[in-house]
């Protein structure tokens, strides 16, 4: 079996995946510590014959993790933030401080679609372009919906957004102050991810696929305005791309991967920038 772990600031994800089969038995997600213990936290590592880990956790963390499993795991692989990899070329000045989800998700993207709109939208919302051929050009952050509401200090932060909610009955005024706040940071996020999407393309003269992934991938996406598609596992994805064990890996395919959409025209995208600032 190969474990994947996702490892986060606030929460860890975990899968298992068949080595021969490539099919995933299992998966999970635990708030990221300091130790783990295999059998509670993750599988029972006796079934695992190698781990890839993406983290973007404190060093510490991540050092007494792989400290852990290579006790036990025979092939322990860790994803770092590189200058070029899989023919992407970072766009940080400091390839190495690019956070490594971030990373990894531009990496699958561009594997899947030749040049993306990569969206996280986790803890922060975090929003990369990768061209066509592969050039990335780095990106944006903003707080997340979870992280805005904390920020308000209104007594809201434990009645989360539905994430079935009509993306309509979000962008209307609430009527309670839960309502107020949910609708407000639901407001700010999808708007901000349709601007940005939107000034970028114009700007690079190209309409990029857009992909969405992390905790609120689902909900968000009922506010986004383009074509796009949500893929849990696109963190997954670039690790599987980086470091492929199966057959069906090396053969390019990534788990979960959906059909890449077809972006709208770059016309119509400048024709809905230019009305926009108009309003």
């Amino acid at each position: 079996m190969i474990l994947d772990l996702d490892i986060g600031n606030t929460l860890s994800k975990w899968r298992l995946k068949d080595a021969e089969s490539s099919e995933i038995r299992s998966r999970g997600a635990v708030w990221t510590r300091e130790e783990w213990r295999p059998g509670a936290d993750i599988p029972d590592l006796d079934v695992v014959e190698a781990v890839r880990i993406s983290s973007v956790a404190r060093a510490a963390v991540l050092d007494d993790t792989v400290a852990l499993l290579r006790r036990q795991v025979r092939h322990v692989y860790v994803a770092r933030s590189t200058p070029e990899a899989l023919g992407v070329v970072n766009g940080y000045e400091e390839p190495g401080r690019l956070g490594v989800d971030r990373w990894m998700g531009a990496l699958a993207g561009y594997q899947l679609a030749g040049g993306c709109c990569a969206v996280d939208c986790g803890s922060a919302i975090t929003i990369d372009f990768v061209l066509p051929g592969g050039v990335h050009l780095g990106g944006f952050i903003i707080p997340g919906l979870r992280l805005m509401k904390e920020s308000l200090k209104l007594g809201t932060r434990n009645v989360a957004i539905d994430p079935e909610s009509e993306a309509d009955a979000l962008l209307e005024p609430g009527r309670r102050t839960v309502d107020a706040v949910n609708h407000g940071i639901y407001m700010a996020a999808v708007s901000a991810i349709n601007r940005i999407y939107s000034e970028v393309c114009d700007q690079q003269g190209v309409a990029l696929p857009m992909l969405l992934t992390g905790g609120d991938a689902r909900v968000v996406s009922r506010g986004v305005q383009v074509p796009h598609a949500v893929w849990p596992d696109m963190v997954y994805g670039g690790l599987e791309a980086s470091y492929p064990l199966t057959f069906a890996e090396r053969a390019g395919k990534m788990s979960g991967a959906p059909r890449v959409p077809e972006p709208v025209s770059l016309e119509k995208i400048r024709a809905g920038l230019a009305f926009s600032m108009l309003l």
